[in-house]
Parts: C-alpha cells; sequence; structure tokens
C-alpha cells in the first residue's frame, strides 16, 4: 500500500510517516521545501513537490497512491487567504483522490469542534469534515485533543526561562496525547474495515487542568513557575478588539483557542472500542508523567554539560591569561 501524506514535516505529519515506514508502507510526502523535507528522504520517503495553494500539482501526486493521510493544518498568520484558498484547495484534494480511486482518507479534526464554530480554523475542519461525508470516498476522521508537544511551548519553556505563564481561573480537563500514539493508532486503522467512513476520537488516557499541568512540571524540573491569572472577561475582550483590525486576526485567533482551553468543561469519551478493534491495550499509551520526565531530565543533562563545558573554557582561559 502507497500512502500519500500532506502536512509531512509538522509536529504529527512526521510522526505519521515514521510510523507508516515502519509498518512497510510505500510513503510518499508533498512538500514545498526539499530541503526542509530532507530528514524525511533520509529515513525512505519519496519527496515530491506540491503545494496546496497551486491545485495543478495536486493529481500528479496521487499517482500510485491508495491513501491519503491529511496533517496539514492553516497556520493563523494565513488567515487573510484561508476560505479563498486553503478551503478550495482542499475541496480540490478530495475531489481528485476519488479520481484516483483513492482507497482512504485520513483527516484530523478537533474534539468537540462542534462548539466553537465561531473560530476561523475550526470552522475550516468541520467544512472539510462536512465536504467528506458527501463526497463518494472511504474516510476517517480522527478528532484529536491536544499534543504532549504542545504543552511544553505552552507550560514547561516558560518554567524553565522563568517567564511567565498566562491562565485564567476556570481551566478544561483535557485528554492530551503524545503524536508518536496518534501515529500507531492513525496507522493501524488503514487495514481495518470499521474504521470507515466514521467520525473518532484520540485521545489521552488522562485528562488535565492547566493547574495540574503546571504543578507537574514544577515538581518533575524542581522550579517554580510564574503564574498570571487573566479574567476571563478580559480575554473575551482582547479578543473581540483584535478581531476588529485585519492586521490582529492571527493575535484574535490565537487569543480564540486559548478561550478553549480556558473553559471549564470536562470532555467524556471514551477509546476502549478503538483500542480494542486494534488490539492495543490503554496503558501502551504514554503519560503525560513519563513525557515531561524525560523532557526535563533531556533539557537538565544538557545545561548540566554546557554548564560544565564552559568551566573548562573559563579554566583553561584563566591559565593561558597567566
Amino acid at each position: 500500500m502507497s500512502l500519500l501524506v500532506i502536512g509531512s514535516t509538522g509536529t504529527l505529519g512526521r510522526q505519521i510517516v515514521r510510523k507508516a515506514l515502519n509498518a512497510g508502507f510505500q510513503v510518499k510526502c508533498v512538500v514545498r521545501n526539499f530541503r526542509k523535507a530532507a530528514f524525511l528522504k533520509e529515513w525512505g520517503a519519496e519527496l515530491i513537490y506540491g503545494d496546496l495553494n497551486l491545485p495543478e500539482t495536486i493529481p500528479l501526486a496521487l499517482f500510485g497512491v491508495t491513501s491519503i493521510i491529511d496533517c496539514s493544518t492553516t497556520r493563523p498568520n494565513d488567515l487573510y487567504n484561508i476560505k479563498l484558498i486553503d478551503l478550495k484547495a482542499k475541496y480540490i484534494l478530495i475531489e481528485a483522490g476519488i479520481k484516483a480511486n483513492i482507497k482512504r482518507y485520513i483527516f484530523f479534526s478537533i474534539l468537540n469542534a462542534f462548539q466553537y464554530k465561531n473560530i476561523m480554523l475550526v470552522n475550516l475542519k468541520l467544512l472539510i469534515e462536512q465536504r467528506l461525508r458527501k463526497a463518494n470516498i472511504n474516510y476517517t476522521i480522527f478528532s484529536l485533543p491536544g499534543f504532549f508537544q504542545g504543552i511544553i511551548p505552552q507550560y514547561a519553556l516558560p518554567i524553565l526561562d522563568k517567564n511567565s505563564i498566562w491562565i485564567t481561573k476556570e481551566s478544561s480537563l483535557i485528554p492530551y496525547i503524545n503524536t508518536q500514539d496518534v501515529a500507531k493508532i492513525t496507522i493501524k486503522s488503514l487495514s481495518i474495515s470499521q474504521f470507515q467512513n466514521k467520525k473518532l476520537p484520540i485521545i489521552g488516557n488522562k485528562k488535565w487542568t492547566s493547574f495540574e499541568i503546571i504543578e507537574l512540571c514544577e515538581k518533575i524540573s524542581g522550579k517554580r513557575a510564574k503564574t498570571t491569572q487573566v479574567p476571563i472577561y478580559i480575554l473575551k475582550l482582547m479578543t473581540f478588539i483584535t478581531r476588529l483590525f485585519q492586521w490582529t486576526w492571527n493575535i484574535s485567533e490565537r487569543l480564540e483557542f486559548t478561550e478553549i482551553i480556558s473553559k471549564n468543561q470536562s470532555i467524556d469519551i471514551s477509546m476502549r472500542e478503538i483500542l480494542y478493534l486494534l488490539k492495543i491495550d490503554d496503558q501502551e499509551l504514554e503519560s503525560l508523567e513519563f513525557y515531561l520526565q524525560e523532557y526535563f531530565q533531556c533539557i537538565m543533562k544538557k545545561l548540566k554539560e554546557l554548564n560544565y563545558e564552559s568551566l573548562n573554557e573559563a579554566s583553561r582561559m584563566d591559565k593561558l591569561n597567566f
């Protein structure tokens, strides 16, 4: 089976490529920058030039492909052209997949996206979901909550850099998951017919609030976090103001996503049936505790090595000066 991965250099995309190659799939990656994607070629993937903003490049990329895995996302700084370019390009990709007789189209959406229709990036996901349901193509839509990898710049790095973490008093319970586990589930699902034409959640084993994540980072790193609480009404006011001007739309979009994780709501979803079909034990999914422990251990080790090298260099310079 040959897979075409869209968004292959991204956080999730690269894990999809790695898992697919390890499972014996032929993997093609649509890329705009071959140098940036060179590591994918080193892993064994075939790089094909393509750009969703240039529809004429899409059909050629589908030659010999049996399944499409779409990991691409729209960046907030591209919001001005989101409807005219990104949505149209995804529609063209779906239609091209139908003409190429693609066996499966896998798309990644946002968990409980229907609750956040007012956010443009979320609404884009919903429109693509709707198009897939109406199209004559076998699809699987996976709804994701949030990745472990996104927690690093949001919580871990500010703690290490002694910067403030901005939070609200309210906080959602979010079942974060590692992208490696998402990739493993995705690749395994390709061979299971029960996953066809369905929208399914992929979530972690435990739900976390912002406060709990901060406490966990403090415990593992041994460092205290500086937190700044912002009332939710100020967050909404800032979102409204930045939405008024085109040049601040990207700021507005980020604030809206912050509002999502700040809402006091719980996600009551189980993956038991999905894991059963995939023959995966829920204990196989990596825990956030283990992920952060590995991250902080790696960072602390590097800091010690840098400090050791600095001391040795200073000692050497002292001897030379003497």
